[in-house]
């Protein structure tokens, strides 16, 4: 008679106390600094009015910057916070996740009463700090947070929706950055925002699928719902729609120089795009946009040749 078989392990043990990080460390790394990236869209509203209601190196440019940065700071520990929280309602499902079970409260690094204490201290602290920093961009701050704790509880298992909220996310970053220094942008800039975000998204669940494979329904019921054909076809659309929206907005925007000279930004917008379907789709790329961007160097340079055009453009604005 064979012996019976060792009993199957946990997916993955929470970390033993002797080597468990400090507590400091764990909590910044559960944060997500690095996903902080993201919120650099609250510059948006700095930038493409720069020239318009800020002349360079003006005490009101300043000032305007100033706020800018105290608005990218808050906004950062609002998400962080909603980070916390997310990561300790989905902890049995990250611990079986290949990746996602390295995270400090999956991995048993943070215990989850701390990163609860953590996140709803900053959330109150934050919205009365942007309420004296600017209350329309406290209102945004705090909309915000209400979407967020209802794609935690609800919305983020409804198919479409789930990537609709994600994107809106990033909406709400352009306009806490534009209201906080009562700027106009103009609304081609929202619908690009909204459409890149959406695209984003998109790739971020396709990862997902195709990382689990057959085990992604038991990490995420909504991935059912979802297939790579499907997946496929809407980023294509979203895609296709980036660069149309883009493209209008180039030549259109009132808030831009009327020499249509913003329109040769255009190709590093389609390359963009193009150098992140090529990752997504050989390298299964997606799941972390922010890890993406940082470590991919053609699109790194992408960017920064995006800004530094875009810049020199805006520049001649007057």
């Amino acid at each position: 008679m064979n012996p019976p078989a060792p009993p199957t392990p946990p997916p993955h043990p929470p970390v033993s106390p002797s080597v468990r990080p400090g507590l400091v460390p764990s909590l910044i790394k559960a944060m997500r600094p690095k996903q902080w990236i993201k919120n650099l869209l609250l510059f948006a509203g700095f930038v493409f009015t720069l020239n318009d209601q800020w002349r360079p190196f003006s005490p009101e440019m300043w000032s305007a910057l100033l706020r800018s940065v105290a608005a990218f700071g808050l906004f950062s520990l609002m998400a962080s916070s909603v980070y916390l929280l997310n990561d300790v309602r989905d902890l049995d499902k990250d611990r079986r996740h290949p990746t996602k079970r390295n995270r400090p409260i999956a991995s048993g690094a943070l215990s989850p009463r701390v990163a609860i204490g953590v996140a709803l201290a900053l959330m109150p602290l934050c919205l009365i700090a942007g309420f004296l920093l600017s209350p329309p961009f406290a209102a945004v701050g705090a909309s915000y947070l209400a979407m967020q704790f209802a794609y935690i509880l609800v919305l983020k298992e409804i198919v479409l929706l789930d990537v609709f909220v994600l994107a809106l996310g990033f909406v709400m970053r352009a306009v806490s950055g534009a209201v906080v220094i009562g700027a106009e942008i103009s609304p081609w800039l929202y619908t690009v925002t909204l459409l890149g975000s959406l695209f984003l998204g998109l790739c971020k669940r396709r990862n997902e699928l195709l990382l689990l494979e057959g085990q992604a329904v038991h990490h995420r019921k909504i991935l059912e719902m979802y297939t790579p054909q499907l997946l496929d076809s809407l980023i294509s659309i979203v895609a296709s729609s980036t660069v149309m929206a883009y493209s209008l907005y180039t030549f259109t925007s009132p808030k831009l120089p009327h020499n249509n000279l913003m329109m040769l930004t255009i190709p590093f917008v389609i390359f963009g795009l193009f150098r992140y379907l090529f990752l997504a789709h050989t390298q299964n790329a997606g799941g972390s946009p922010e890890e993406v961007f940082l470590r991919d160097k053609p699109l790194l340079w992408n960017i920064a040749l995006w800004i530094v055009s875009t810049g020199l453009i805006l520049g001649l604005k007057r």
